[in-house]
């Protein structure tokens, strides 16, 4: 038998062969979201049981809540939220066929990250 010189390759693509697009970050962090807002509605759950449970229990909730660290989370979750919900949209925009060309999902990934951030903004002040 012939000597067969192996040729050591990754087995898939890495950072150093791989730059991830805007549209492959902008698709992680619809998942990244989705997991955020998994754990935000334990924390309404919790807050919920502590209201059901008994006044001291829901007052430490509500005392953590509306804390400057609770409304930072809620804040952030109403930012997850929003992101979450556009970037369904968008795949669903993606699933009838629409906009997949490369210029468009770019544009609409970062239309994603600044929608998001305004409509949070907005709801923070209002």
């Amino acid at each position: 038998m012939a000597d067969v010189k192996k040729v050591e390759r990754p087995l898939s693509p890495h950072l150093q062969v791989y730059r991830p697009q805007l549209t492959s970050i902008s698709s992680i962090l619809v998942r990244i979201t989705g997991i955020a807002l998994l754990g935000l509605s334990a924390l309404v759950v919790a807050w919920f049981l502590a209201a059901a449970t008994s006044e001291t229990a829901f007052a430490a909730m509500d005392g953590f809540l509306r804390s400057w660290f609770g409304n930072l989370i809620m804040l952030g979750g109403v930012w997850a939220f929003v992101y979450h919900m556009l970037g369904r949209l968008r795949h669903l925009l993606w699933d009838f066929g629409y906009c997949v060309d490369v210029p468009t999902s770019e544009k609409m990934a970062i239309g994603m990250l600044g929608l998001s951030t305004l409509v949070t903004l907005i709801v923070a002040l209002v």
